[in-house]
């Protein structure tokens, strides 16, 4: 290799490394999603699903047989619930339940994944936990067209009122900078 060869790599090397740090700390420094705490005397559960298998496909979580929100791949939301039983549903080819006890000022989390089927992904509704939730990095809040007529799930900007905090704070914690 000749000097010029050399020299421009140690160029490229020079420039590409300020970079490569720059996006290093960005994944560093990213804010953790702001999750507000339940309104005094009701529960909430955090529903998620990380990315992986099934990406096109949703899994519409629903709950007395009205759909509370659809969660794409690497989304999440925040329904509020009365304390007492909860039963959520999701399916696709197949159906899957889960029964969740809320507890009054109490957050909960779930996550849905699709899981192989037959012909299409089969969706997997379970219990999770925060830390887990936390780890599913990139995570963003489900758009306001992707909610149902179920109640419970909190819009965006209901979240934001939650928090007292501007919107774009908001979106940004949520995993997209702004």
């Amino acid at each position: 290799m000749s000097f010029h060869k050399y020299a421009l790599a140690a160029v490229a090397m020079t420039v590409s490394a300020p970079a490569v740090a720059a996006v290093a700390a960005d994944k560093e420094t990213a804010a953790p999603i702001a999750i507000p705490a339940p309104p005094t005397g009701k529960g909430q559960i955090v529903f998620y699903r990380p990315g992986g298998m099934g990406f096109a496909l949703g899994c519409s979580v629903n709950e007395k047989g009205q759909k509370v929100s659809s969660l794409g791949a690497g989304k999440y939301f925040i329904m509020v619930a009365e304390p007492g039983r909860h039963e959520f549903t999701v399916k696709s080819e197949a159906k899957d339940v889960l029964a969740l006890e809320v507890e009054a000022d109490e957050t909960q989390y779930a996550t849905c994944k699709i899981k192989m089927g037959i012909m299409v992904g089969r969706p997997d509704i379970r219990p999770s936990t925060e830390a887990d939730f936390r780890k599913s990095t990139k995570l963003k809040m489900v758009d306001a067209e992707d909610m149902g007529p179920g109640e419970g799930a909190l819009r965006p900007e209901q979240v934001t009122a939650a928090l007292g905090t501007p919107a774009a704070t908001v979106t940004a914690t949520a995993g997209t900078p702004q």
